[in-house]
């Protein structure tokens, strides 16, 4: 969208004293959200609760571009919202609708079915395909990756310098990690190692383990020889990298691509691709919505992450049974989103997840 320098009259007085101006900007954020297309005069004086003709319905929406509220995006077309109006309608115009009893129940019976069946990753990823489906956009999770206990650990060499470290837990999910290997490290070295944590990881944390080991280090260095202790340390304090602490899940991403009406849509949608595979910077971003109680919506270039692909995103945090936030649910997809309808979507679905994490269900 393109930017405005609004004069000094700000756009709250300028819409709070005049009504034509509020129920006209109305109408063409609302064509705009259900059509993505700009709105003619002629079409407003139409729908408008006043009669207006469409001269001074083109006088206020003058005042309104001035505004920074709205702008044209050809010679002669009608209006569209900017960013910046999109983001006022937002915080100070949007109702808030309701969800249905219908969609609640929808809500809570899909994930309570999926937390019955499947581990905590696979019922979130559940949540963010359900986002997806109610919103038809991308439906987006990011939480703290748990410290399951453990099943079985292995090592697998790639080469004569790096190993997979394979950690299998008991919920069924499997982390693989790189690990470099000491030169002249021998093959039973690997296989010893392995066994020397089996011994010893079932049922724990990882967390739990490295204790473990921490505390029985002199033991252990009389049962091993130097190098395969080396591995068993680093095998286990080996991380997955910066941020890892952090798991994002993202489902629906096609639904994006449904809609679109010309050719700057496409490249904008390979652009929002293109953001959601830097998973780092949504992550960032997700993780910025946990600073609050309560929903929080992103719109286009106010966060660098959609600056070049104009997106929205609306997410809510949900906690565990301490209360601790330990995650984000949210949509992303592109900033002509159903604000009124998502932001209720978005909220209890994340208080459905809370709930199912802290056992009241």
């Amino acid at each position: 969208m393109s930017a405005h320098t609004p004069r000094p009259e700000t756009a709250s007085s300028l819409i709070e004293t005049d009504q034509r101006s509020r129920e006209i900007f109305r109408q063409i954020v609302d064509g705009y959200l259900t059509t993505g297309e700009p709105v003619g005069s002629r079409n407003i004086a139409r729908l408008l609760p006043m009669t207006l003709s469409p001269a001074t319905v083109r006088n206020v929406m003058t005042d309104l571009e001035l505004a920074g509220l709205i702008y044209a995006p050809h010679t002669s077309a009608g209006r569209l919202p900017t960013e910046r109006g999109l983001r006022f309608f937002v915080d100070a115009m949007m109702e808030v609708g309701n969800l249905t009893s219908e969609e609640r129940t929808r809500i809570e019976a899909q994930i309570k079915a999926a937390a019955g069946h499947r581990n905590l990753d696979q019922t979130l990823g559940e949540a963010s395909a359900l986002l997806s489906g109610l919103s038809r956009g991308a439906g987006v999770v990011v939480t703290t990756k748990a410290d399951p206990r453990l099943k079985h650990i292995e090592f697998v060499r790639l080469d004569p310098s790096r190993a997979l470290v394979v950690l299998v837990s008991e919920d069924g999910t499997v982390e693989n990690r790189l690990l470099a290997l000491p030169p002249g490290l021998p093959a039973s070295a690997l296989t010893e190692a392995a066994n020397f944590l089996n011994a010893r990881a079932l049922g724990k944390t990882l967390g739990e383990l490295r204790g473990e080991i921490a505390a029985q280090r002199m033991s252990m260095e009389r049962e091993l020889d130097t190098l395969t202790a080396k591995l068993v340390e680093s095998g286990i304090a080996t991380s997955a990298g910066p941020g890892s602490d952090r798991h994002l899940i993202v489902r629906g991403q096609a639904n994006l691509l449904e809609d679109l009406r010309a050719q700057e849509d496409l490249e904008r949608i390979r652009l929002l691709f293109g953001d959601l595979e830097t998973q780092t910077d949504v992550i960032d971003l997700l993780t910025r919505a946990e600073e609050g109680d309560g929903v929080r919506i992103f719109i286009g270039s106010e966060n660098k992450l959609f600056s070049m692909s104009g997106s929205s995103m609306v997410a809510a945090p949900f906690r565990d049974a301490e209360q601790r936030i330990v995650g984000v649910v949210g949509i992303i997809g592109p900033t002509r989103l159903n604000y009124a309808r998502i932001v209720p979507m978005v909220d209890y679905t994340a208080k459905v997840v809370g709930r199912l994490l802290d056992g009241s269900r």
